[in-house]
């Protein structure tokens, strides 16, 4: 391939990401100085070479998955973010009060926002994580919040009404009585050991211990049913693109962005580097999306990002925004 078919690929990716709609020669006629003629036996030729597919309704050429491929690999340069969009994501970043784990799910919220499409938090699995400790934070007199924390940095609350013959002092105290015994245990472990060594000990110990061990009981098993510990954002955002006016497809994209199991075959999809780009059949997701994806490791916390999008994704301004992201991550590694 010669720097005018090249750029003639790089023309007609990018604007069919940018327009939505087949990309004829007489678009790239003024651009590259040529005749009709000329661009048309280019566009054959890069069509021959399997980067360009006909539109059955025009005259005009798309990318297909190779052309894709061909332009991230070779052409693509990532985008630099306005000043605005840095400043949204400047914001989270520098805020010290946010654990990794909400400063990456609200930086997904804007890396939402900014491109339109599905961003996804994927951590480890709840399975892979042990007790680091367990805190009662009195509300008021009704009420208080279970936080339960991992050794991977996983944070996770629920909010309990305290009935009038409850003592708080003796809620804290089997949260004492937990944490002495339980840190250290596998998240999968924690209600198998509650129920029979933690319950002989708070009953001779805890007055009305058998409601207090429900509020304990229930922490830890809405903490291990969260098996997923994932978090999609803007899940409607990808049906605002035109490739979305099927309500068949509309139906299963969103069934697969509910469905744990297919969201963890993006996390299966792995290489080395910082950042993946999988297009189309290469998702294992799904044929008609594209996934850019990175993973983190982060003060013993795991686990993956990813951005999905229609095929005809701006790729130079997601990976743009995971550079962005990456960096930050890497700083705060330092």
């Amino acid at each position: 391939m010669d720097e005018r078919q090249r750029g003639i690929l790089k023309e007609i990716v990018e604007g069919y990401i940018k327009e939505a709609r087949p990309i004829g020669s007489k678009h790239l006629c003024d651009k590259f100085n040529c005749s009709s003629a000329t661009i048309r036996n280019e566009m054959a030729f890069l069509e021959k070479l399997g980067y360009l597919e006909k539109n059955h309704i025009s005259s005009g050429r798309i990318p297909s998955e190779a052309g894709y491929r061909y332009y991230v690999e070779n052409l693509m340069e990532p985008k630099e973010l306005t000043g605005e969009d840095m400043l949204k994501l400047q914001t989270i970043f520098n805020n010290k009060n946010l654990v990794v784990s909400d400063a990456i799910e609200e930086a997904l919220e804007i890396i939402s926002d900014i491109t339109n499409y599905t961003s996804i938090s994927l951590g480890k699995e709840s399975s892979l994580n042990t007790l680091k400790q367990i805190s009662i934070i009195p509300l008021d007199e009704a009420h208080i919040v279970a936080l339960v924390c991992t050794d991977r940095g996983i944070v996770k609350n629920k909010q309990f009404n305290i009935p009038d013959n409850i003592n708080l002092q003796e809620v804290v105290k089997t949260s004492e009585i937990i944490n002495k015994m339980l840190v250290g245990t596998p998240i999968s472990r924690l209600a198998e050991r509650l129920e029979y060594e933690i319950r002989p000990i708070i009953s001779q110990q805890v007055k009305q211990y058998e409601t207090i061990y429900d509020i304990f009981y229930n922490a830890f098993e809405d903490f291990v049913s969260e098996k997923g510990n994932f978090h999609v954002v803007g899940k409607t955002k990808m049906l605002e693109q035109p490739e979305y006016n099927d309500s068949k497809e509309i139906k299963k994209l969103i069934g697969k962005l509910e469905d744990e199991n297919s969201i963890r075959k993006i996390e299966k999809n792995n290489d080395d580097k910082d950042i993946s780009i999988y297009i189309g059949k290469e998702t294992e997701f799904d044929d008609n999306v594209t996934v850019i994806k990175t993973n983190y490791s982060l003060g013993g916390e795991e686990g993956t990002i990813a951005i999905i999008g229609p095929k005809r994704m701006e790729y130079d301004k997601v990976v743009g925004l995971l550079n962005i992201l990456n960096k930050w991550l890497e700083e705060k590694g330092e």
